[in-house]
This record gives C-alpha cells, sequence and structure tokens, in this order.
C-alpha cells in the first residue's frame, strides 16, 4: 500500500459539516477500492481540501472521489515521511 495526499480544488466556503459528510461518503465505500482514508484537511477560504489515505494506485483513490461527488484535482504518492 502507497500514502497518498490528494488535494481538491473549488470547495471555497466549506464547512465542517460539508468537509465531515464528504469525508464519511469516502468512508463509506473505501474499502471497494482497497482505499483507507486516513484524514481530511480544509481551508474553506482558498477552497482547497486535502485528503491522506493509503491505496493501492491513485487511480483507486480517484474513483473513490469521484464515486462520492468530489473528484480530486492532484494525487501526489507520498514515498517518504518522518
Amino acid at each position: 500500500m502507497t500514502t497518498f495526499m490528494d488535494v481538491h480544488h473549488g470547495m471555497k466556503g466549506i464547512t465542517p459539516d460539508e468537509l465531515s459528510a464528504a469525508h464519511r461518503a469516502d468512508l463509506e465505500i473505501e474499502a471497494e477500492e482497497g482505499v483507507h482514508f486516513e484524514r481530511a484537511w480544509a481551508d474553506p477560504e482558498a477552497g482547497v481540501v486535502y485528503c491522506l489515505s493509503e491505496a493501492p494506485s491513485a487511480d483507486a483513490v480517484q474513483r473513490i472521489h469521484e464515486r462520492t461527488g468530489h473528484p480530486a484535482s492532484e494525487i501526489h504518492p507520498v514515498p517518504l515521511s518522518v
């Protein structure tokens, strides 16, 4: 499994409740693609959301996000962390 950080643009004004609902929607179907979403962060003023996950591929991450209605603008593997 690889760790991925994905970025969503265009989510200006997202509220804590909306971020939580979007994260829950991902969690509800993540197992179908072998993905596990760890955490999500947002900057409502900039309209940017970040999600951290473990998954077999970036495509698997994107498929979950597409199915839940918020496709990622960028998905980056995170091969090193401290």
